[in-house]
């Protein structure tokens, strides 16, 4: 216990001495770039990593934004509970009840910060929390996680199959990135998104499942009878150096917080070039079938010097043959 404790105040003051720019990625002051053509420039490899949990916990319900300090011992906390490799965290005490936990730490970049000084990604509403969910959605999710006790995240649920692999369905048949959603939110690890751009066109390259959204910049209205796809139909517009991307016509529901949007999902994102290394990230997220009201979240981004690699996560993941048998020998 003593030498754990010893390894949190070293891993506290290391964070300590980095400074608040470079731990919560505060802008600098700098002008940002723009493109030849004289737009903001929003191009290359952006790295959206992070600790900074997406809402805020209840135990810090009334403290709004961290001090450094407590940011420093918030991350190493946080790394121990999220550990694979310890046999005293979180996860480790899921696998005791029969989940699955894949690899270990080794393989995982969930990064070792926050990136940003509040206590939750979500801005509005102010208490940090997504707004309360429908009874329909309540209802839902209620009966989803009856049929699904003692099921992990990655089976089937028993008697379900093609339509039913559980809240990871989509990923693991290679379908949609558990991060990239849309919208895009921090997760285990592929937590990069390469941006292009014309004078016409922007497209989002997602680094899980190198899945690019391609994005017209134009103030056409969507057709009522459009086809519904997987990541929606995007039209993008600037508002000043913001490029403000309108996404609608989903098929059902993307990989965003494991599945729990519908295909009535409207989502308003916003990138903004903060200065040379600094993407900031805004998503208001509208599902009247889900949520009571919308809400919005905010990730900083920040630029990656290294290139995209491919993600060879394809559709008809040959895993699916190891699913079923393993369900099958289960007894299922």
């Amino acid at each position: 216990m003593r030498v754990r404790r010893i390894g949190v105040m070293l891993a506290v003051c290391v964070l300590w001495t980095l400074g608040v720019s470079e731990v919560f990625g505060q802008e600098t002051g700098a002008e940002a770039p723009r493109t030849s053509w004289g737009a903001s420039d929003l191009q290359g490899v952006w790295d959206f990593r992070s600790l900074t949990p997406m809402q805020r916990p209840e135990e810090l319900a009334e403290t709004e934004t961290f001090t450094d300090e407590q940011a420093a011992a918030f991350a190493v906390d946080e790394i121990g509970r999220r550990s694979r490799d310890s046999e005293t965290s979180a996860r480790a005490a899921r696998a005791r009840t029969g989940d699955i936990i894949p690899y270990n730490d080794f393989w995982f970049d969930e990064g070792t910060s926050v990136t940003t000084d509040r206590t939750s990604l979500v801005v509005d509403p102010p208490n940090g929390r997504t707004p309360p969910r429908t009874a329909a959605a309540e209802e839902a999710a209620a009966e989803l996680s009856r049929v699904r006790s003692g099921v992990s995240s990655h089976e089937p649920t028993p008697g379900g199959w093609v339509e039913d692999l559980g809240p990871g369905g989509l990923q693991v048949r290679c379908i949609l990135g558990f991060n990239s959603g849309p919208p895009m939110t921090p997760s285990a690890y592929n937590n990069n998104v390469q941006v292009f751009q014309t004078e016409d066109t922007v497209v989002l390259l997602a680094e899980m499942n190198h899945e690019a959204r391609v994005v017209p910049l134009t103030d056409e209205d969507y057709a009522p009878d459009a086809v519904r796809m997987w990541t929606g139909d995007s039209r993008g517009r600037w508002d000043g150096d913001t490029l403000v991307i309108e996404t609608r016509n989903f098929l059902r529901e993307t990989n965003f917080m494991q599945g729990t949007t519908s295909r009535d999902l409207v989502l308003v994102e916003r990138l903004t070039r903060v200065d040379d290394d600094t993407l900031r990230y805004d998503v208001t997220v509208n599902d009247p079938r889900v949520w009571t009201a919308p809400w919005t979240f905010s990730v900083p981004m920040r630029r990656n010097p290294q290139p995209l690699y491919e993600y060879a996560c394809h559709e008809g993941n040959y895993g699916l043959t190891n699913i079923l048998a393993g369900a099958v020998t289960d007894g299922r």
